[in-house]
């Protein structure tokens, strides 16, 4: 075991600067939205007429006060940039202890600048989509839960703290997913959700024990000290272990079922999923553990097989949905697996990861919101083939949606543009057949973003009959105006390298890969692959008139598609029915064994008490009787011992 004992030249503890001035109130980045949590959840139906509000503020000035915290880290030198707060002695355990203590970096401050920042949109955004719920206030209460765990998934500096929030963040996405519990679907989405991010938390709670019983501790800046003195076995072990914990919370293969079934939830729960916290959590964890997986080749490469199966599993599924939800939802599968895949590529892509995690916060959040738009005009029709002809009804939403399916694409100058070429880019540097990957993953990607701009927005009516589309009210709108202005401007931050120079003192110094072709020849050819995309989408979809009800004679493939690649089937033929077998064949050794043991020998007993009862008849002369025939046996035992 490597303890901080035997570890005579520690550098720095990371997070050592003390928190003096406006670093103080860093607790209260999260105490605000938890405070309008449990006032909203606590408080019940006296806080129904103003709950919304005060939740609202809560985020809102979480958010400003991340945005104070973020210009006084600014204002500090590179070594003074890493603060620890410590709140409280959480608990101890013989020589272990653990202590509440939060983390503020320069990783932390982007995440909170997204999670506050985004959510405060989408908070707004609810006041008008969530008007008419009678349950409203309670909905903003799990809100408030949900950015207010994230927040504490962020900032904890150990690793135990990362696991309340992330089981935080787990119980509020199981609540707003089934928010609308009256609906089947709903609560059955929530209560999948809940079971398959059980099984990636399994990844972290293992992955944690391993990081105590290597390192004696879980803090990360023990751990980041001392992670170059362990083995490889161990460090490939944790780095796998915090990878399934990574597939579970961010829906990558083998455990991505869950997201598309997520979309039972309102409309903005999706935004908040998919776009600033949870989904997010798998790649955060990644990035926050460089130093493990940085030191480790095979998980590294565990990390880019995941992420590309995911990135190419995701732009198929969204090739073949018409529930205009579920295709944002693989699309989001898609991105995060790019995500992902940068952060398998080690201190050449930890960067470009948070790059592309920040530029997807905003376009992806943009369009959720757009969804939830075009559905508040359509009487809640999520059905893209009930759409069409929607750009003259809706044009704030269509202008906006316009910018964040522009930026999906990567077309420049928005957002995508820098963030995922950069991705491309690196990964061709790296390997060819994982750059290929990441290039054909483009080229669907614009296919089906193409596809849903054009059901949605193009072509001719096929509304329902009463159904008359109109624009949302400017509580919904303005939300995704800003949003569009960060989708469209959140490429900035690669200028002259902020971000890659941001993030080195926590990722370490970020590493060029050189490709065999100048970077401009190699965005015109994703951008070549992009347009090859967009015109097969105009082909097969534009040009033709589209069916209110889907064609069931379809290709295999499109059958796959469909049915999400069979990922539910996958797992109900390995996992769930021999699960199933093996509780059957337990119990069954458990009734007949363990049971019939137990029974079986209260049943013998139970005869011989009846037989030995039969003695006890009352009858003086019996018990005379038996007196003599015992005394006689004894007088004899006896004779034979003398005379024996």
């Amino acid at each position: 075991m490597v303890t901080l004992e035997s570890l005579p030249h520690l550098p720095p503890v990371v997070g050592s600067v003390p928190t003096d001035g406006v670093f103080s109130l860093l607790w209260l980045v999260i105490a605000l939205p938890a405070l309008g949590a449990a006032i909203l959840l606590i408080g019940g139906k006296r806080t129904d007429k103003w709950g919304h509000y005060l939740a609202t503020a809560a985020v809102s000035a979480s958010f400003v006060l991340s945005l104070v915290l973020f210009f006084g880290l600014l204002g500090r030198d590179g070594e003074e940039r890493q603060v620890t707060q410590h709140l409280w002695d959480w608990f101890t355990a013989g020589s272990y202890q653990v202590k509440f203590d939060l983390l503020y970096d320069q990783l932390s401050a982007l995440f909170l600048l997204l999670i506050t920042g985004v959510g405060s949109l989408i908070h707004v955004y609810s006041i008008g989509y969530m008007e008419h719920d009678e349950r409203r206030r309670r909905f903003f209460g799990y809100l408030n839960l949900f950015v207010a765990s994230m927040l504490v998934l962020v900032l904890a500096a150990d690793y135990v703290g990362v696991f309340l929030g992330w089981e935080g963040v787990g119980l509020a996405s199981y609540l707003l997913i089934g928010f609308w519990q009256h609906k089947p679907t709903a609560a059955a989405a929530a209560k999948k959700a809940f079971v398959v991010n059980r099984v990636g938390d399994i990844g972290l709670s293992l992955g944690t024990a391993l990081i105590f019983v290597t390192f004696g501790s879980t803090s990360f800046a023990v751990v980041s000290a001392a992670s170059s003195q362990a083995s490889d076995g161990a460090l490939t072990g944790i780095g796998l272990l915090l990878l399934l914990a990574a597939c579970g919370k961010s829906a990558q293969f083998p455990l991505q079922t869950w997201l598309l079934d997520a979309m039972e939830g309102p409309t903005p729960v999706s935004a908040l999923i998919h776009a600033a916290t949870m989904v997010t959590a798998g790649v955060y964890l990644i990035v926050r553990s460089n130093f493990i997986f940085s030191l480790t080749e095979d998980a590294r490469t565990a990390v880019i097989i995941i992420g590309c199966i995911t990135l190419l599993m995701g732009a198929v599924i969204g090739c073949a949905k018409d529930d205009i939800k579920k295709a944002l939802a693989g699309s989001t599968m898609s991105q995060i697996g790019y995500m992902v895949l940068a952060a398998g590529l080690g201190p050449a892509g930890y960067a470009f990861a948070i790059f592309h995690l920040l530029t997807h916060g905003f376009f992806k959040a943009n369009m959720f919101l757009g969804a939830g738009s075009v559905m508040h005009g359509m009487n809640d029709d999520v059905n893209m083939r009930h759409y069409g002809a929607l750009q003259k009804a809706m044009p704030v939403t269509f202008a906006t949606f316009g910018i964040g399916y522009l930026a999906i694409l990567g077309v420049p100058p928005f957002a995508g543009f820098w963030s995922k070429d950069k991705i491309i880019e690196t990964a061709f540097a790296d390997n060819v057949l994982v750059g290929l990957c990441a290039l054909v993953g483009a080229g669907v990607t614009a296919f089906y973003m193409t596809r849903l701009m054009l059901m949605t927005y193009a072509g001719t009516k096929r509304w329902e009959k009463g159904v008359h589309p109109h624009e949302s009210p400017k509580v919904m709108t303005v939300p995704l105006i800003a949003l569009a202005v960060l989708s469209a401007l959140g490429g900035l931050l690669t200028l002259n390298g902020w971000i890659s120079d941001w993030l080195n003192p926590v990722v370490g110094e970020h590493e060029e890969h050189h490709l065999a072709i100048p970077a401009i020849v190699m965005s015109l050819i994703i951008l070549v692959v992009v347009a090859a995309g967009v015109a097969v989408a105009w082909f097969l979809v534009g040009k033709k008139p589209i069916p209110k009800v889907a064609p069931t004679e379809v290709s295999v493939f499109t059958k796959a598609a469909r049915a999400d690649l069979y990922g539910d089937a996958f797992n109900d033929a390995v996992v769930i029915k021999p699960g199933v077998a093996g509780i059957g064949a337990l119990t069954t050794f458990d009734t007949t064994v363990v049971d019939g043991a137990a029974e079986g020998t209260a049943t013998v007993f139970a005869a011989m008490s009846a037989q030995f009862r039969l003695l006890q008849n009352g009858f003086v002369r019996s018990y005379a009787l038996a007196l003599l025939a015992g005394a006689t046996v004894v007088v004899l035992a006896l004779l034979a011992v003398n005379f024996g």
